[in-house]
């Protein structure tokens, strides 16, 4: 498993393209991350949902109600335009970052 410290700057972009694809909710944005990672990467439950408070902060995502579960409405989530040019920035940014740690990571 994937060390959170590692991969903690990386949470906004894994959602945001996970809801490039579709609105969704938390459960199932989290049980995506896991599967799209093999298990390699669990998010944490607050660690999720501090990550949607920031991102619908900043205007990124938009949270609306959805269908009832267990009497109360699912929140879900969608990725707003602002959102999507945030995520751009952010592959660009890891582009960059992959390059940098490449320098230093022997291939023996």
């Amino acid at each position: 498993m994937i060390s959170s410290d590692i991969i903690r700057g990386y949470n906004d972009t894994f959602i945001l393209a996970l809801l490039w694809d579709g609105p969704s909710y938390g459960y199932a944005i989290g049980r995506a991350i896991r599967d799209r990672t093999g298990d390699q990467y669990i998010i944490k439950e607050t660690t999720l949902y501090s990550a949607f408070t920031r991102l619908v902060k900043n205007g990124y995502i938009t949270a609306f109600p959805g269908e009832k579960t267990h009497g109360r409405p699912r929140t879900y989530y969608r990725i707003t335009d602002a959102g999507k040019q945030y995520y751009l920035e952010k592959c660009e940014e890891w582009q960059t970052t992959r390059r940098v740690v490449e320098a230093f990571i022997h291939e023996d």
